[in-house]
C-alpha cells in the first residue's frame, strides 16, 4: 500500500512508473558498497565452492527479480537461463509468466430489479511486469482473485435480470476492463473474463416457465384462429366456384371416392349426387 501511495503521488507530480523504479534501484550507499565488495572478495577467494551458490537458473516461462541488500538491482528481471548472484548480499524471487486461470466462486448477487441470482465465472491473467508484481503487492495471485469476486458483484449489481441473462459478453468485457485497470500497478494483465453460469431461484424459474407457457398457448390460439379464418374464406370461394357449374359437384364426389378407395377400406360408401336423386323423384 505504501508503494502504491508513492506511485500515485509521483504520477500526480508527473513522474512515470519507470522513474519511480529507477529511484528505488538507486545507489546502495557507502556502507552497502563496502558489504558488496567484501561479499565479492569472499566469493572470489572461495570460488570453487561458492560457484554453486552464485549460479542460478530460471526456466523459459520464469523471471527472477534480484534484491541486493533489500533493493532491486535492475529495472528488468533476469532470465530465462543462467544468471549470477552474490551469496551473502543478493536474494531473488521467481515469477511465473504463464497464463493463470481460476474460477470465481458462485456469488449471490442482488440485481438492479431486486432479483437474487447466483453467478460464477472464470478469469485468465498473467504477470506482465515481474518487478511490479513482487514490489507492489504481497501476493498478486491472491489479490487478483479477491478483486475479481468484488468486481463481479459490483458490475452485476448495476444490471437487471434481463441484461444479466442476455448480455453476458458485455458484462465480461466490462469486468475485464475494470480488472485490467485495477491490477495495472500490480504488474498483472487480465487477458479474458467469462461468465460461466447464472442460477435463478427455483420459484423464479417456475414463474418464468409458466409465463413462457402461457405466452406460447396464446400464440397457438391466435395462429389456430387465423387458420380457421383463412380456411373459411377458401371454402367460401370454393363453394362459389362449384355453384357456377353443377357438374363440378359430381366431379368432387368422384374425387372423394378415389381418395377413399386409396385407403384400401373394406367398406366403400359411394356418395350419390343429389341431381340424380331429383331426376328419379320427378318420375
Amino acid at each position: 500500500m505504501e508503494m502504491e501511495d508513492q506511485m500515485e503521488s509521483q504520477k500526480r507530480r508527473g513522474i512515470s512508473k519507470e522513474d519511480l523504479i529507477s529511484e528505488r534501484t538507486g545507489s546502495l550507499g557507502c556502507c552497502g558498497w563496502v558489504i558488496v565488495i567484501l561479499s565479492g572478495l569472499f566469493t572470489i577467494c572461495l570460488f570453487p565452492f561458492t560457484i554453486w551458490f552464485c549460479l542460478k537458473i530460471v526456466q523459459e516461462y520464469e523471471r527472477a527479480v534480484i534484491f541486493r541488500l533489500g533493493r532491486i538491482t535492475d529495472r528488468k528481471a533476469k532470465g530465462p537461463g543462467i544468471f549470477f548472484i552474490l551469496p551473502c548480499t543478493d536474494s531473488f524471487v521467481k515469477v511465473d509468466l504463464r497464463t493463470v486461470s481460476f474460477d470465481i466462486p458462485p456469488q449471490e448477487i442482488l440485481t438492479k430489479d431486486s432479483v437474487t441470482v447466483s453467478v460464477d465465472g472464470v478469469v485468465y491473467f498473467r504477470v506482465n511486469d515481474p518487478i511490479a508484481s513482487v514490489a507492489n503487492v504481497s501476493n498478486a495471485d491472491f489479490a487478483t482473485r479477491l478483486l475479481a469476486q468484488t468486481t463481479l458483484r459490483n458490475v452485476l449489481g448495476t444490471k437487471n435480470l434481463a441484461e444479466v441473462l442476455s448480455d453476458r459478453e458485455g458484462i465480461a468485457h466490462s469486468m475485464q476492463s475494470n480488472l485490467d485497470e485495477a491490477t495495472d500497478n500490480w504488474g498483472i494483465k487480465v487477458e479474458r473474463v467469462e461468465i460461466k453460469d447464472v442460477k435463478l431461484p427455483v420459484q423464479l424459474q417456475r414463474a418464468m416457465a409458466a409465463e413462457a407457457e402461457a405466452a406460447r398457448e396464446a400464440r397457438a390460439k391466435v395462429i389456430a384462429a387465423e387458420g380457421e379464418m383463412n380456411a373459411s374464406r377458401a371454402l367460401k370461394e370454393a363453394s362459389l366456384v362449384i355453384a357456377e357449374s353443377p357438374s363440378a359437384l359430381q366431379l368432387r364426389y368422384l374425387q372423394t371416392l378415389n381418395t377413399i378407395a386409396a385407403e384400401k377400406n373394406s367398406t366403400i360408401i359411394f356418395p350419390l349426387p343429389m341431381d340424380v336423386m331429383s331426376h328419379f323423384m320427378r318420375k
